[in-house]
């Protein structure tokens, strides 16, 4: 069961939450480089494109929707150590259990709930209300119901793994370590 459940998840699944925080952490420079050019173009030739402030902001969307899974990955997540350190490794492998499921629903629930509010957005052509602002908001806004869909599935990476450990016949090891 490990062996299948290693395939599935490694190979498959977790690629997949990589590639996303690949993505996120190539924003951050792209965002780094636009707000240099931004200082550079309004303090150098006085000029300052509302476009190009509006798309500063926009590439926060993907920094923080798609990094939020990759930061769960690499167990970049905040938690109560104080408490959890205290537990023995079956309680921490049914904690682990249970805030994966968690995370799991919640991340599921708002990718539901976000689709919506992104094709309302794509319906009515919305863009932003600035003269010179970027069109295509829902652009923006489809990073929503995609970083919380990868938020649910790596959650369900960490049931499978937190199962796996918990109904295994050795005893469960701590799952909380980050990842390399």
């Amino acid at each position: 069961m490990d062996g299948l459940l290693n395939r599935f998840v490694v190979k498959r699944l977790e690629p997949v939450v990589r590639t996303a925080g690949w993505v996120a952490r190539a924003t951050v420079l792209m965002l780094v480089v636009l707000v240099a050019t931004n200082v550079l173009l309004r303090y150098v030739l006085s000029w300052s494109p509302v476009g190009m402030q509006e798309a500063e902001w926009h590439l926060v969307s993907p920094i923080a929707l798609l990094g939020m899974a990759y930061a769960v990955y690499h167990r970049a997540d905040v938690r109560v150590d104080f408490l959890y350190e205290r537990f023995g490794p079956r309680t921490r492998g049914w904690v682990d259990l249970l805030a994966s499921l968690l995370t799991l629903a919640v991340g599921a629930l708002i990718a539901t709930l976000a689709i919506p509010y992104v094709m309302q957005s794509y319906h009515t052509g919305e863009g932003s209300p600035d003269p010179g602002g970027l069109p295509y908001r829902y652009l923006l806004k489809v990073f929503i119901p995609l970083g919380f869909a990868l938020l649910a599935l790596q959650g369900l990476i960490d049931v499978l793994r937190a199962g796996a450990r918990l109904f295994s016949r050795a005893a469960p090891e701590d799952s909380r370590e980050p990842r390399p």
